[in-house]
């Protein structure tokens, strides 16, 4: 494909030095060019990449944009404005579709493309409810081209999508959580996380993985025993990351957890921020950082080999099965067996909707059913019981006079 912005290094009047331009045609067909003020190649080309993809998606052979430049396009006009687990999630949607149909201009993508879509996603083995996901993310792309007015129309305005069936959600029995906590406490990996308190954090709070991860000692008050949820800057000491659905929460901590607390942070070394993140690997992610190898993506999960560890603790634990976003469920549907308000099981998970929780995080406890188990034993009674075997057990009238005429 041509190209359509080139660098040029222009020489100052002495010879001595340069400074770097962009050179490029505008929509009347007069050459122009930018300068960009400084020496910096890398910086200079990004520059360059980012200017030439503004033209294609603007005035410049815009019937020529393939899916793929479609989509660095999108997501660079929605970053920081999107969470960067959503765009992640977009972009791997987007490259499926672009494996199925092939690298074509985005403007002559049609409704049967995106069926087709559908049924390679069910083809390759995926879920209804990993197809469902994948086919809404290519739908808000194609939307936000409308909206920018590079589309008239939505190509997956009617694609109908996979309807999955509800899940039974999973969680931990009490002996489960006591079995996780005791083999996370035995497992010993050089630099990994400390197992045993993040797990027993994610019981009390129902924190997601990131959350947990990107929690720092100032988001803790152990005198009123609380820790907070709270987005996090770009700074000497901490990298960006942004919650998921609200601002930030406040939530509930134990007596005992801020104990357990409280003697995990003597022992740390100073000058560490986070409370989950090991000395080494944070000394290792500043080092990326220095080097401008470390974005907001990274900090989704910023430990390495996260849930093959957790699978290890499971294994050792004796659980066939489970995920570490399991204890998030376990703990809100805690909560909402033990008395809490539905509204305030919504506000403490994040959750922007109560359907929300009930749908994917409540489960239907053991002891809910044998309490319900008790009260219809205790409604029906013994006798009625006996009653209704009886006379079951006895031939009716039609069956008699058959055995009489027989």
């Amino acid at each position: 494909m041509r190209q359509l912005v080139k660098l040029w290094k222009r020489p100052s009047y002495d010879g001595k030095s340069f400074t770097y331009y962009l050179l490029y045609t505008d929509e009347n067909g007069r050459r122009k060019q930018k300068s960009l003020g400084h020496t910096d190649k890398r910086k200079a080309e990004r520059q360059r990449a980012q200017f030439e993809r503004e033209l294609r998606m603007g005035i410049v052979e815009q019937g020529s944009t393939k899916l793929s430049e479609f989509l660095e396009d999108s997501l660079n006009r929605s970053r920081r404005q999107v969470r960067e687990s959503t765009l992640l999630e977009y972009s791997i949607s987007m490259r499926h579709f672009i494996k199925v149909t092939g690298n074509i201009d985005f403007l002559k993508v049609r409704h049967t493309h995106g069926e087709r879509f559908v049924q390679a996603c069910l083809d390759d083995g995926n879920s209804p409810a990993t197809a469902n996901k994948k086919v809404r993310g290519i739908k808000r792309l194609f939307q936000l081209a409308v909206e920018r007015g590079q589309l008239e129309e939505n190509p997956f305005i009617r694609v109908r999508r996979p309807k999955p069936p509800r899940r039974k959600v999973h969680i931990y029995t009490e002996d489960q959580c006591s079995r996780l906590i005791k083999a996370a406490n035995e497992l010993t990996i050089k630099g990994c996380v400390n197992w045993n308190i993040m797990i027993i954090v994610a019981m009390c709070t129902a924190m997601r993985r990131g959350e947990l991860l990107n929690a720092t000692w100032k988001d803790i008050d152990f005198d009123k025993q609380t820790i907070d949820v709270s987005p996090k800057k770009d700074t000497a000491y901490t990298w960006e990351w942004h919650i998921k659905d609200t601002d930030r929460r406040t939530l509930p901590l134990t007596e005992k957890v801020v104990q357990i607390l409280a003697d995990h942070q003597s022992k740390q070394t100073g000058g560490y921020p986070y409370v989950f993140i090991p000395p080494k690997r944070y000394d290792h992610i500043n080092h990326l950082r220095q080097e401008d190898k470390w974005s907001i993506r990274h900090g989704i999960c910023p430990v390495n080999n996260f849930t093959r560890q957790f699978k290890t603790i499971l294994k050792r634990a004796g659980i066939d099965h489970g995920e570490f976003h399991d204890l998030r469920r376990t703990c809100l549907t805690r909560w909402l067996c033990n008395g809490l308000a539905e509204y305030d099981v919504m506000n403490l998970a994040g959750h922007a909707e109560f359907e929300t929780t009930h749908r994917f995080y409540l489960a239907i406890r053991e002891d809910l059913l044998q309490r319900a188990r008790k009260a219809t034993a205790q409604a029906m009674g013994n006798t009625f019981v006996a009653n209704l075997l009886q006379q079951s057990s006895k031939p009716s009238e039609s069956q008699n006079e058959n055995y009489t005429s027989t």
